[in-house]
């Protein structure tokens, strides 16, 4: 089963000062380790960081029309800061690895199923 693991995390925490700096590159370290152990178990399918939310743009349509705003759409103190998409057996499985995620002490892990793909046609 693929479960996609969605980071929610502070934006300042993410980002402390910006993307140089040694606590930006003790995040990645944190995730490069992270996504090697993943990877080492088989369960690693794919994910990415995302920038912060002022490089954001939203396109909303509506029976109005079509409107593009700067930045997320929702007002939050929380970001979605990037996510790792999983394979593994079942829910359980996926909440241990979500626990293991470095921001996980800081932040919140969104646990969703994915959808399977499109049959081939």
């Amino acid at each position: 089963m693929h479960y996609a693991l969605l980071i929610h995390e502070p934006e300042a925490e993410s980002y402390p000062d910006g993307e140089s700096g040694q606590a930006w590159l003790d995040i990645l370290a944190a995730h490069t380790a992270y996504g090697q152990e993943m990877g080492a178990a088989g369960v690693f399918v794919g994910g990415a960081g995302l920038k912060r939310t002022d490089a954001a743009t939203t396109v909303r349509v509506t029976p109005q029309g079509r409107t593009v705003h700067d930045g997320p759409y929702a007002e939050t103190r929380e970001q979605l800061g990037g996510l790792y998409m999983i394979d593994v057996p079942d829910l359980d499985a996926a909440i241990e690895w979500a626990k293991k995620l470095p921001i996980a002490r800081t932040g919140s892990i969104e646990i969703r199923p994915m959808l399977p793909p499109p049959p081939q046609g």
